[in-house]
């Protein structure tokens, strides 16, 4: 039977993108993967690994061929796999920016890991190189795609604290294998500031959308460490930002597992505890009334932003955290590690306005969209 004339033809359901992941670490066999497997707008089509036979091994568990794993050599050869639309970037931090540069020579979408590179400098070149290429750049902030760091975020900019005066955070574990590449200062760029640190700086960042006037740092490195020859084995940070308010946060490598966020207001408080988990992000909101928790969701982090980008992708939008997100990142910590240094006051370039290094608003589960 014909379909009436008047009645509109459904669309087609839009394709996914497809995701070669590029590294094969715990990250990616624990978290990216399978997040991927659940995406409602992407999926894995390849793997990059410099050990083929894990890679064959990953392949024959989700469902790929062996034709779809790829060795670092062969790296380019993913420019003719027109399913594979994005590169996920899963490698020590050092090697970022040659992987960078290299997918957008290809013309592929890049997702790539935080921090963006291991300086500023690097950082900024491969935002300059991706624009050049007309391709899209994203610094896989995990933590400004979840229920509860929006909610969080609302409850500051929303009012529902009075004037924020304080905000204090610690992210902090055990690194003891000497010889992780996260301890050697050439493959990380720095030490717990720049690996888990960052997730501090970045989320303080994130919930009052603006950005520092200065910043301040000490940093502990013993001597008699093995693990600490090259990088700081903790780091205490305080940024002064616009109406004086003023954010502390330490992170350690040497320390029992610890995430935590607090907000101070004039008339209520948030506190987030764990706060930078994977999973079970418990978000507290307090003022005159009492104590709130929320319910919300607890969605895979990871899944939350390989699906986001690819919207943007189809969508030709600028994802919510781009390359110039992770780039004032390594500007902050470049400062932060000048301070140390040097036990002074850095202050930094003025930025006037709300979440200028960020793009289109990402699709929260649970809040509204505005």
């Amino acid at each position: 039977m014909p379909l009436k004339p008047d009645l509109p033809l459904p669309e087609a359901e839009k394709r996914r993108v497809g995701y070669a992941i590029v590294g094969i670490g715990e990250l990616s066999a624990e978290e990216l993967i399978p997040a991927a497997r659940t995406s409602e707008h992407a999926y894995v089509a390849a793997l990059v690994t410099g050990d083929p036979e894990k890679g064959r091994a990953f392949a024959r568990a989700y469902d790929l061929t062996e034709e779809d794993v790829y060795t670092y050599d062969r790296f380019e050869e993913l420019k003719d796999r027109e399913d594979v639309e994005a590169v996920y970037i899963v490698l020590p931090n050092s090697l970022h920016r040659e992987y960078v540069e290299r997918a957008a020579k290809m013309g592929k979408q890049i997702l790539c890991e935080k921090p963006l590179s291991v300086n500023a400098q690097d950082a900024q070149a491969m935002v300059d190189a991706c624009r050049q290429a007309g391709v899209l750049l994203m610094t896989a902030y995990r933590c400004q795609y979840t229920p509860q760091h929006w909610a969080a975020r609302d409850a500051v900019q929303g009012g529902k604290l009075g004037p924020v005066k304080l905000l204090d955070s610690i992210h902090g574990q055990v690194q003891d294998d000497p010889e992780a590449w996260r301890l050697k200062a050439g493959l990380a760029g720095g030490g717990p500031l720049v690996d888990v640190g960052i997730y501090c700086l970045n989320t303080i960042r994130f919930v009052l959308g603006t950005e520092p006037e200065w910043v301040f740092a000490t940093l502990h490195q013993p001597k008699d460490d093995p693990r600490f020859r090259e990088v700081e084995e903790s780091m205490s940070c305080m940024l002064g930002f616009p109406g004086s308010v003023v954010a502390n946060f330490l992170t350690s490598y040497d320390i029992q597992k610890t995430a935590t966020l607090r907000v101070l207001g004039e008339g209520g408080t948030v506190l987030m505890d764990p706060a930078f988990t994977y999973q079970g992000l418990e978000l507290t909101i307090s003022d005159k009334q009492g104590d709130f928790q929320p319910k919300l969701p607890d969605e895979d982090q990871f899944g939350l932003e390989m699906d986001h980008f690819a919207q943007c992708i189809r969508q030709g939008k600028t994802p919510w955290t781009p390359g110039e997100e992770g780039v004032q990142d390594h500007r902050i910590m470049d400062a932060l590690y000048r301070s140390a240094r040097s036990g002074e006051v850095v202050r930094l370039d003025p930025v006037q306005g709300q979440d200028v290094f960020r793009g289109e608003k990402p699709q929260v589960p649970g809040q509204s969209q505005g």
